[in-house]
Formats: structure tokens, sequence, C-alpha cells
């Protein structure tokens, strides 16, 4: 089951779109590190190919694909170097499989801090690209010293050495152009900005409407990365209710089908993810697969 963590300034929103996805649980307040350790949820992916498939089979269960979703607290500056939860934050993330920047847009004079998703994202990534920074700098020396006595280790070195170079600028791997050689070099030391990112702009109920003018500057700065536009606490608002409610209001609201799938969507196309079914009148069952696998890898999720 593939894991997406939060990240983001105080009061951008995490615990509600985290609400939003996951149907509630985190505490959701306007001062910073209302969350101190991480909320960790799991929501079914909604996939109307599956019920279809239930349906023609007369299945007497159900099983959706599931994701996981961790609220892991709120960035500040200097978190790099033990500000705010400082290291506690940093560990949290080392451990998803994709990262998701919950950029403040929304306008209120009562919840403090900025509200330019801009500057939300490059306290984030500086944060992140210095972690690294002093994560990856640590290992060259520990690899060179290894190295002496072990010179299978040079392509790792030299990974490790470009990354150093990269992060030294301030560029987070992900914006790099290191060689896909390179970054599987660098996949046993964890990087944080090595890994897939997502952001969701987190917009007021008037930016919501139209909201390519606001989203068009991060889109343009996160070239290539999947950005969405929501607000998160409608529809954080909306996940609580029954079904048929939520329905109704999301499309009273002009929402649309709400956050989960449109989440989802953007998740599954930055990962890669697909989705094979096996039905029958036992089960009706929706397994996730990376694009690329073999028949056999999928097979091998099953058995």
């Amino acid at each position: 089951m593939e894991r997406f963590g939060f990240v983001g300034l105080p009061n951008a929103g995490k615990s509600s779109l985290y609400n939003a996805l996951a149907g509630g649980g985190a505490l959701a307040a306007p001062y910073a590190f209302a969350t101190t350790d991480p909320n960790i949820g799991v929501a079914k992916v909604p996939d109307n190919r599956l019920d279809r498939l239930a349906e023609m089979s007369a299945s007497r269960k159900i099983v959706p694909a599931s994701v996981e979703f961790a609220d892991i607290g709120g960035l500040v500056e200097g978190a790099s170097q033990g500000e705010g939860l400082g290291n506690k934050f940093l560990a949290g993330i080392r451990e998803v499989d994709a990262i998701v920047f919950v950029l403040r847009a929304f306008r209120d004079g009562d919840v403090p801090g900025p509200s330019d998703p801009l500057e939300h994202l490059r306290v984030v990534e500086v944060e992140l690209a210095l972690a690294d920074l002093d994560t990856a700098e640590k290992q060259l020396d520990k690899l060179r010293r290894a190295a002496k006595g072990d010179p299978s280790l040079g392509p790792a070195i030299a990974a490790l050495d470009e990354a150093v170079d990269l992060l030294g600028e301030g560029v987070p791997l992900y914006r790099s152009d290191l060689s896909n050689a390179a970054r599987a070099e660098l996949k046993p030391f964890f990087l944080l900005t090595d890994k897939p990112v997502l952001a969701v702009v987190n917009l007021d109920e008037e930016q919501v409407v139209d909201p390519d003018e606001v989203l068009a500057p991060v889109v343009a700065e996160l070239d290539g990365a999947e950005v969405i536009g929501m607000c998160v606490q409608l529809e954080a608002e909306a996940a609580l209710l029954p079904e048929a409610d939520r329905v109704e209001m999301l499309e009273g609201l002009g929402l649309g089908e709400g956050a989960l799938p449109v989440f989802v969507r953007a998740a599954y196309h930055l990962l890669g993810l697909r989705t094979f079914f096996t039905t029958g009148e036992k089960e009706s069952r929706a397994w996730t697969f990376r694009a690329g696998s073999s028949a056999p890898e999928c097979a091998g999720r099953i058995h």
C-alpha cells in the first residue's frame, strides 16, 4: 500500500486535508503544531469498475484498493536545524512513498501565517534540501572512508557527490536532471527531495470557483509535478456527512466529485500506479501495481 506524507507550514491545512481524504479524526486548529505526532489513516479508493464487476459476479464481498495518508505536522524555517518539531518531523517523512506539499492560498485574517503558496513552497523546499544536504554529506564521508577497502562503492560515492553539489546550491533532487542510475544509487539513503512530489494548493471559497490564476504560478514553479487545488476546509466538512448529504453538498457548492477521487487520480499518475481486478462469487477485489510490472509480478501480489 502506497503511503503519502503531508508536508507544509503550520496552518496550511494538512490536518483538514487528512480529514477530507480519510474521513476525519485529525485535530485541525488555527495554531502551530496542533499535530505533533503523525496521524495515519487509510482510505478506500473509489472505483466504479470494481462495483460493476461485483454486481456482475454477485460477489459477497468487495475489497477496494487502499492508500495510506500520514499527516506529519507543521514544518517551520530552521526545521533542518532542530526548530519546531525538527528531526521528529523530518524522520516522519523519510518513511513515505511520496510527499504531498500542502500550500496555503486561502485568505483568513484569523489564521496566522502567509497566504502565498509560493512562499510556503520556498520554505518547505529549502528545509528539505538542507536536511538532505546534511544526510548526503555524512553518508559521503562514511563511504569515502569505507571505499579504501571496497572499490565497488565508487558509483554510490559519485552519486552522493553530485547530490551534495545540487543540494548545496539549493536544488531539490526532484528538480534535478540526475540520471536514473544515480537515483538508484541514492535510494538506500532515503533522501527527502528524491521522493515524488504532489502539491495541493488550499483555496478559499472564492478562489475555488476559478482556481487557475492561483494555481498557475505553482504549476510553473513545479514544472512537471502534479498540482491540484481544492478548498480543503469545505472538503473536510463534506467528508463527515452521510453519503447522500455529502454528494448534495458537493454538487451544491460546485465541488464535483470531492477530494478523494481527485487526489487518487493525481497520486496514481504521479507514481505510475495501475489497477487490475479479480472477481467471483466470493469477492471482487482491486489490486494496485506499478506501470511496467510483468504479469508474474502482478500475480505475485495475489499469491
